[in-house]
């Protein structure tokens, strides 16, 4: 019996980038955008926004403690003024703008960079939290939101007589 010796060969990353170039394109051809927008009636509340996506979301931490739950997100650039933050029920949304605006002369060299830009982040607590008691202080560019939780009921057995 003979058998069939092959060698290996490597690939050509070039040639792989066309493949992903007409992958795109065939995903394009039968998923047009804005495909989605024929079901939009049925979507949340919170997802119908025509806002435009922005590049700058906030990094967020969420940590379970034991009497509280403690928001902290990063919101480097952010004023206080330009700040807000709301509670319905489990939702947490932080939202605000960024503005920043620097210019640079040097003789004939002249640089103006402008950034701007609003942005919310909407959380979904893991626990109902006390909505009267939250706080929250924003300082140095962090933004920490003290949420005390309500006290669980223990589940009790109840006898039937």
């Amino acid at each position: 019996m003979k058998t069939k010796r092959t060698e290996m060969t490597t690939g050509d990353p070039h040639r792989e980038m066309q493949s992903l170039g007409e992958m795109d394109r065939l995903f394009d051809t039968f998923f047009p955008r804005g495909w989605l927008r024929a079901w939009r009636r049925g979507w949340p509340e919170w997802m119908m926004t025509d806002e435009p996506l922005t590049m700058f979301g906030p990094r967020v931490d969420v940590i379970d403690r034991e009497a509280e739950i403690l928001v902290r997100a990063e919101l480097p650039g952010v004023e206080r003024k330009d700040l807000a933050v709301e509670l319905s029920g489990s939702m947490l949304t932080i939202r605000g703008e960024r503005r920043r605006e620097e210019k640079e002369e040097r003789g004939e060299y002249f640089r103006e960079e402008i950034e701007h830009g609003t942005f919310h982040r909407t959380l979904r607590l893991p626990q109902e939290v006390m909505a009267d008691e939250v706080k929250a202080e924003f300082r140095d560019g962090i933004l920490e939101v003290h949420l005390p939780k309500v006290a669980k009921t223990e589940r009790k057995r109840i006898d039937i007589g």
